[in-house]
């Protein structure tokens, strides 16, 4: 979004994690960075159903603090529109405060970032039937928000509101929906139809899929590897997880009794049987030591060139891998723990174009029969490949610039 502002004659900054500068640096983009404290990523809680939201809210308050002293320091009379991530609402809405005029545009990365009570309804990993009424599904989104997020975010929130003369806000959900002058869901209808109850004014935009070294290519080793057997199966858990020992334990346990029924040899270095795969985290530390020839381990690989040559993909179900899986049409397995994850699951199994496996569930066992039904399932390329056709026809970011142009004339 940034590269396309940008070339639209935009200036553009984009406010993020001190890690992800070296990316944004090669787009081209000016850099502000954040401060956030990687430790979260040890927090046991990160993965909770119920606790995850605020592990994740107390980690990003220093960062999102930052926002209003940034915008306050912009040269007086220039125009501004901030477009964030919906946790950043509430310091947008303090700089909307400090500097009156300023356009706020929610960015949502996940359909399940907007709440609705219409179908389909998950509601984490209760995937909720459609003969529950419209009164019991409000009822239950208002227990969500009075007991799993209001108390971790409005003591934060009414503090800094207070601070600066503001009213304080009865319920978080509510308030972020309202606050922005336009909200921007990036994924397309064929993933999430739009929902009546979402925000409006709302523009879709598809899949903004970035690869921030696109000349990267396979390393020899692992070309070597991707050509001597049969298309290896990849797991990740997630970039960010490092708590996965647990998930490549089962994933390794459930390649060998793969092989017991059934595995080919795929002729690397010594004799070795078995399903070929390859394990994707940056965290060696959770890898089993014992990885036979036909498993090998990679900290980082571009999906955009690696999953039309594989197997399937075994993952966490994050929106990014979620779509560059789609547009490969490679089968998944998603094995979501928290957050958006098992909405996104849910509709990759709609798609027809992978199954679900909440890591709740997780064990060897399951992950075989899980990965035995996925690899059998005759439907599934041919629904794999209609996924991934609709790719073709994404709309650029022209129509989102347009947009944020008219709200930038109006930024005054």
């Amino acid at each position: 979004m940034g590269i396309a502002l940008r070339a639209a004659g935009h200036a553009v900054t984009l406010l993020a994690p001190d890690l992800h500068e070296p990316s944004v640096r090669r787009a081209g983009l000016a850099f502000h960075p954040l401060v956030v404290d990687p430790a979260v990523l040890d927090d046991p809680h990160l993965w909770d159903v119920r606790k995850g939201f605020g592990v994740v809210w107390r980690a990003t308050r220093p960062a999102m603090a930052q926002l209003p002293a940034f915008v306050a320091a912009l040269p007086e009379g220039e125009r501004c529109v901030l477009l964030v991530h919906p946790l950043a609402i509430p310091e947008a809405d303090l700089c909307r405060f400090g500097r009156p005029g300023t356009k706020i545009v929610a960015a949502y990365l996940a359909p399940s970032n907007l709440p609705t009570v219409h179908d389909p309804l998950m509601m984490g990993p209760l995937s909720i039937p459609r003969w529950v009424p419209f009164a019991l599904r409000r009822w239950m989104w208002r227990q969500v928000g009075a007991r799993l997020i209001d108390p971790v975010a409005l003591p934060d929130v009414n503090a800094a509101r207070r601070a600066c003369g503001l009213p304080g806000v009865a319920g978080l959900l509510e308030f972020l929906i309202a606050v922005p002058d336009l909200s921007v869901l990036l994924c397309p209808a064929w993933f999430a139809r739009t929902q009546p109850d979402w925000p409006q004014p709302l523009l879709r935009v598809g899949f903004p899929l970035h690869e921030p070294e696109p000349d990267l290519v396979v390393e020899p080793e692992l070309a070597r590897f991707l050509a001597s057997g049969a298309a290896p199966i990849v797991f990740t858990p997630g970039t960010g997880n490092r708590q996965a020992g647990h998930y490549f334990r089962c994933a390794l346990e459930a390649l060998r009794q793969l092989d017991q029924r059934g595995g080919r040899c795929c002729g690397i270095g010594r004799r070795a049987i078995g399903r070929r795969a390859i394990f994707l985290t940056p965290h060696a530390e959770q890898i089993p030591s014992d990885l036979p020839d036909h498993v090998i381990w990679q900290a980082y690989l571009p999906l955009r060139a690696l999953l039309p040559q594989v197997a399937a993909l075994v993952h966490h179900g994050g929106i990014g891998t979620t779509a560059e899986a789609l547009r490969a049409g490679t089968r998944q397995l998603v094995v979501p723990l928290a957050h958006d994850q098992f909405d996104n699951a849910a509709r990759v199994e709609a798609l027809g174009a992978g199954l679900v496996l909440p890591a709740s569930r997780l064990n060897a066992a399951r992950l075989t029969r899980s990965l035995r039904r996925l690899l059998a399932a005759p439907s599934m390329a041919e629904q794999c490949r209609a996924a991934a056709a609709k790719f073709d026809s994404e709309p650029d970011m022209d129509e989102l610039c347009r947009v944020l142009a008219r709200l930038a004339a109006r930024a005054d």
